[in-house]
């Protein structure tokens, strides 16, 4: 499934509802108001407009309509990263990842998780 790109708006969202599974306009308008001053019909007009793009599904059954990411947090990963690649990095992998290690500082945990997936990818698992 290729779907739009999601705005910065939407991926806020979108991170609601990936970390609180499927949510009412209220629930997602409570967590992300705790960060900035957001109005609810801001918040639903984002949901309705993600609707429409496809990015969320909208569960009709209950009263307080519940919405639900379409795709998961990984998926949408994978989906901008691509993007970016080809369109910053000419389809460079390996430039992707330079400029992301150069760009910032990277943990101890993360570098020995990086050794771990080139290992694999070098063995022909990955």
């Amino acid at each position: 499934m290729n779907l739009p790109r999601p705005t910065d708006a939407e991926l806020a969202v979108l991170n609601v509802l990936w970390d609180r599974g499927p949510s009412t306009v209220r629930q997602i308008h409570e967590v992300l108001s705790g960060d900035r001053d957001l109005g609810y019909t801001t918040v639903l007009k984002s949901l309705q407009v993600m609707t429409e793009k496809g990015l969320v599904l909208r569960d009709e059954t209950e009263r307080s309509h519940v919405f639900a990411a379409t795709q998961s947090e990984t998926q949408t990963q994978r989906s901008l990263l691509g993007d970016l690649m080809e369109r910053a990095f000419g389809g460079s992998a390996a430039k992707l990842v330079i400029q992301a290690l150069h760009a910032k500082r990277t943990s101890k945990q993360e570098l020995e998780e990086i050794r771990r997936l080139l290992d694999r990818a070098e063995g022909g698992e990955g």
